[in-house]
C-alpha cells in the first residue's frame, strides 16, 4: 500500500494539534467504541497503509516520547514516518497485550530495514501519551532454527496475571539480577524451554551454553535495573536496563508462562546512545 507523502503526514499531525477542540471532541466519542488495544494495533498499522485517522489516537498535546532517534510530541512521530523511504514500510504485529494503562506489542517491521520490536504505549482518558520501544535487527539463521517471532501467541490463564508476573519478578531478581542463580530450575521449565533469541539453543542446556560462552569472551551481558514488569494472563513483558560490551544497553524479554514455569522466551537487545545524540531528553525508559 501506499505510503503517504511527507506533505500529507505533516498536514495531519498540524491539524491533530491546532484543531484539537473540535476534531477530537467527534473523534473521542468514536474511540470509545474501541479498545485500546484495537487503537495500538491501527496506528502502528497506519506506519504502512498511511491512514490517518489513528492519529487522533494520540492526545496532541502530551506524547512522551522515549526512542531516542526520534524528538519529543506528536510532531516528532510525524517527522520521523516523513523521513520512511517511499513504500518501503511494513508492519506485522503478532502479538498485543493490555496491562492497566499499558498497551504492549511484538511487531516485526521493515523500519528503516528489517527489524523486530517491542512497543509499549500509556493511555490517558482513551488517549496515547507515552511510548516507549526496542527495536533489533532481523537475524535469518538461528540458533534454535525458531525465529525470533514465530511461536505461541494465544492467550490463556485468564486467571493468572498476578500470578505469573510475581513468577517473572523472581526470576528476574534471583536469575537475571543474580541474587540466586542456583534457583533456576525453580522458574524455568525443565522440559519445555523454547528459545527465540538468534544466539541461544532451546532448552537450560541451550542457555547455559551461551551463557559458558559470553563468560569464557569476557562478554556477559549484565542487567543492573529492571524499570517495568507488565503482563496478560500468560504473558509477561519485561523492561532491563544493563550492559553489553562495555556499553549501555536495554532489554526487553518476553516470557511465556506454563503451569507455573516459564516454557518460552523472545527479547530484543538494544544499546543506548550516549546522551549528546538523543533527540529527547526523556530517556530511554
Amino acid at each position: 500500500m501506499k505510503l503517504i507523502t511527507t506533505k500529507k503526514f505533516l498536514a495531519s499531525f498540524l491539524v491533530a494539534s491546532v484543531f484539537s477542540g473540535c476534531v477530537f471532541a467527534q473523534q473521542s466519542k468514536e474511540n470509545e467504541m474501541i479498545t485500546n488495544k484495537q487503537k495500538v494495533v491501527e496506528l502502528l498499522n497506519s506506519i504502512e497503509n498511511g491512514n490517518t485517522k489513528p492519529v487522533g489516537y494520540i492526545n496532541p498535546n502530551k506524547y512522551i516520547q522515549h526512542n531516542l532517534a526520534v524528538k519529543d510530541g506528536i510532531s516528532g512521530f510525524g517527522e520521523l514516518l516523513s523521513q520512511l523511504p517511499k513504500n518501503s514500510a511494513k508492519v506485522d504485529v503478532k502479538r498485543v497485550f493490555e496491562d492497566g494503562d499499558f498497551v504492549f506489542t511484538h511487531t516485526k517491521y521493515n523500519f528503516f530495514g528489517p527489524k523486530i520490536g517491542f512497543d509499549i504505549f500509556r493511555f490517558e482518558e482513551g488517549k496515547i501519551v507515552e511510548h516507549w520501544d526496542n527495536l533489533q535487527e532481523v537475524v535469518e539463521v538461528t540458533a534454535s532454527g525458531r525465529g525470533q517471532i514465530d511461536g505461541e501467541s494465544n492467550i490463556t490463564d485468564l486467571d493468572k496475571t498476578q500470578e505469573n508476573k510475581k513468577l517473572v519478578k523472581n526470576f528476574v531478581q534471583d536469575i537475571l539480577l543474580g541474587k540466586n542463580p542456583n534457583k533456576i530450575t525453580e522458574y524455568i521449565s525443565t522440559e519445555k524451554y523454547l528459545q527465540h533469541n538468534p544466539y541461544v539453543k532451546d532448552g537450560l542446556d541451550g542457555l547455559k551454553e551461551a551463557i559458558d560462552y559470553l563468560i569464557s569472551q569476557n562478554d556477559m551481558f549484565i542487567y543492573k535495573k529492571v524499570h517495568k514488569i507488565l503482563g496478560e494472563c500468560n504473558f509477561v513483558l519485561t523492561v532491563s536496563e544493563g550492559s553489553w560490551h562495555g556499553k549501555a544497553h536495554s532489554f526487553y524479554d518476553l516470557f511465556r508462562v506454563e503451569n507455573g514455569k516459564i516454557v518460552e522466551h523472545w527479547d530484543t537487545i538494544e544499546e543506548i546512545p550516549s546522551k549528546e545524540k538523543w533527540l529527547n531528553n526523556n530517556g530511554k525508559f
